[in-house]
C-alpha cells in the first residue's frame, strides 16, 4: 500500500465511511490497530448541545472514550461481552417471567391482566452518554432505550459509587420539589420500573427502587426539576434521586430513560417534541462524536440515504420497549434462507452491545457470512463470539455487507465498524460481531454495535422506527 493509498485509507475509517460497493466493504486493518493503541483521556463533562428548526442536538459520546481508564484494552473488551451477556440473559428472564405471570393471569379470570416488566438491564454495557442540565447542574448521563426512569446520584448519599462530577444537591436546586406518594408519577413506577412506589410514614415522598439484572440498583425517592436539553426548557421533570446506588454504572452521574412509559424523557415532552427521537451512534475506534436529537424536522439529519420506515409491533406486556418485525437479512447480496424470519418480534436496544440472534438465523448467517469470507485463518472464538479470524497478517481485507431487512420494505444497512469486533489488537483475534441466542423461543435484540453510523429514529406518536446511512458526527 502506497503513503498516498493508506492517507486515503485514514481518512475514510475517521468518517465511518468505506465501500466498494452494495455487497461488499472495505477494512483498513492496519489502521483500526493504530487507532485501538490510542490512549486519549478527554472530558466529557461539559459536551456541546444546539437548536435547529425546532430541534434539539446532543453531542454523544462513547462512554469508554470519555471514561476511559489506563488498563489493558483486552481486559476491558472481555468485561465489556461478559456484562453484555448478563443484560441479555435477563431481558431474556424477564421477558419469560412476564409470559408465566400471564398464563397464570389468564388461567385464573378471563380478563386480561397487564404486568410490568422490570428493564432488567446492566449498566457496563450501556456504552452511550450525553449531558443535560438538571437543576441547573450539568449531568453525564447513559442513553438507554431500554429503561424508562431518568435517575441522578443525590447528597445526602448513603452509598453512591465514584463519579467525577459533583452529586446532585437538591437542597441548593431553587426548583427542586419532591414527588408525592398519592401522585399520578408515584403510580406510575411499576409500569416503569416493576417496583411500586415506596411510601412509608411520610407521604409527602415517593420511594422508589430499580433493580437490575446483576445484581446492580438504585434507591432513592421521585423528585421533579428543571431540566434543560440544549436551549430548551422542561419544567417540572420527573426523575429519580438516588441515595443509594451500586453497581456497574461506570462513571456516569446517572442514566436517561428513553423508554415508552409514562415516566420516560420521550414521554414527559412529548408536548415538545412530539414523541419523536433519533440518535447516530458513533465508533468507539473512532474517537467521535454522535448525536442525541429530540424532535422531528429530517431536516437536522445528515443521512446519506433516504429514511425507510418501519412500523414498530405492538406488545401490551412488554409495551415500554421497541419491538420490530424482522423479516430477512443478506450477507453480501445474498438473501439468508430460513423461516423465523418475521414470526417474531425483535428489540432494538441502545443499551445492548452485542446483535443476538435466534439460533437457526444465526447458523444460516453465519454459514452464509463464511461461504463469502474465506480463506482466512479462523482461530477459537471468544467469549459470546464464536466466529473468529486471525487477521494479523493482512493490511487490508474486503468483507461482505450485511443488511437487516424489516416490514415494509426498510432496511439497515451494517456499517464496517459493526461487522468485526476486535478482540486483539493486533487483529490475530477478530469475530463477527453477531452471537446466537441459547434457544430459539427467546427474543432477537439489535445491539448498539450493528447500529453505528446509522440515523435510527424512533417515532412514537407514529409507532414507527426509521433508518439511514449517516457518519455520525456533532458538528
Amino acid at each position: 500500500m502506497s503513503l498516498c493509498q493508506y492517507s486515503i485509507v485514514f481518512a475514510l475509517l475517521f468518517l465511518g465511511t468505506f465501500g466498494y460497493g452494495d455487497n461488499e466493504l472495505f477494512l483498513p486493518l492496519k489502521t483500526l490497530q493504530k487507532m485501538h493503541h490510542k490512549h486519549n483521556e478527554p472530558s466529557c463533562s461539559s459536551q456541546k448541545s444546539r437548536s435547529e428548526n425546532g430541534a434539539i442536538i446532543l453531542e454523544m459520546k462513547h462512554k469508554d472514550y470519555c471514561f476511559r481508564s489506563r488498563g489493558d484494552l483486552n481486559k476491558r473488551l472481555q468485561k465489556r461481552l461478559l456484562a453484555d451477556d448478563i443484560r441479555v440473559r435477563s431481558i431474556q428472564s424477564n421477558i419469560k417471567k412476564i409470559s408465566s405471570k400471564q398464563v397464570e393471569a389468564l388461567s385464573k379470570t378471563t380478563t386480561t391482566t397487564q404486568i410490568p416488566i422490570n428493564s432488567g438491564v446492566t449498566m457496563q454495557t450501556l456504552n452511550y452518554i450525553v449531558t443535560v442540565t438538571l437543576g441547573g447542574r450539568n449531568m453525564t448521563v447513559i442513553v438507554d432505550t431500554g429503561s424508562d426512569l431518568t435517575w441522578v446520584q443525590c447528597q445526602p448519599c448513603r452509598l453512591c459509587y465514584n463519579q467525577p462530577e459533583p452529586l446532585f444537591n437538591p437542597s441548593i436546586s431553587p426548583s427542586f420539589q419532591t414527588v408525592a406518594c398519592n401522585s399520578s408519577a408515584c403510580l406510575s413506577l411499576e409500569s416503569a420500573t416493576g417496583n411500586s412506589g415506596l411510601c412509608g410514614t411520610n407521604s409527602q415522598t415517593c420511594g422508589y427502587l430499580v433493580s437490575y439484572g446483576d445484581g446492580s440498583y438504585t434507591k432513592g425517592e421521585l423528585g421533579q426539576d428543571h431540566l434543560v436539553l440544549g436551549r430548551t426548557s422542561v419544567d417540572n421533570f420527573v426523575f429519580g434521586c438516588g441515595r443509594n446506588n451500586r453497581g456497574l454504572f461506570g462513571l456516569a452521574s446517572g442514566l436517561m430513560g428513553l423508554g415508552r412509559s409514562d415516566l420516560s424523557l420521550i414521554t414527559q415532552t412529548s408536548g415538545v417534541f412530539g414523541g419523536v427521537f433519533s440518535y447516530c451512534l458513533p465508533s468507539t475506534e473512532a474517537e467521535s462524536s454522535g448525536s442525541l436529537i429530540f424532535g422531528g424536522d429530517p431536516s437536522v439529519f445528515k443521512n446519506s440515504t433516504p429514511i425507510s420506515y418501519t412500523k414498530m409491533v405492538p406488545n401490551p406486556q412488554l409495551f415500554s420497549f421497541y419491538f420490530l418485525n424482522l423479516t430477512g437479512m443478506t450477507i453480501g447480496g445474498v438473501a439468508v434462507q430460513d423461516s423465523s424470519f418475521g414470526k417474531s418480534g425483535f428489540l432494538i436496544d441502545s443499551g445492548t452491545v452485542i446483535t443476538r440472534l435466534p439460533p437457526s438465523i444465526y447458523k444460516a448467517v453465519k454459514a452464509e457470512f463464511l461461504k463469502q469470507f474465506s480463506g482466512y485463518p479462523s482461530v477459537p472464538g471468544y467469549s459470546i463470539l464464536d466466529t473468529c479470524f486471525d487477521l494479523s497478517t493482512y493490511e487490508e481485507v474486503n468483507i461482505p455487507t450485511i443488511k437487516v431487512h424489516f416490514e415494509g420494505d426498510a432496511q439497515m444497512v451494517v456499517d464496517v465498524a459493526g461487522v468485526f469486533y476486535f478482540v486483539k489488537n493486533d487483529a490475530s483475534q477478530v469475530c463477527l460481531a453477531l452471537a446466537s441466542l441459547q434457544y430459539e423461543g427467546e427474543i432477537g435484540i439489535i445491539g448498539n454495535f450493528q447500529q453505528r453510523n446509522t440515523r435510527v429514529i424512533y417515532d412514537t406518536k407514529q409507532s414507527q422506527v426509521g433508518f439511514a446511512k449517516e457518519t455520525c458526527s456533532f458538528m
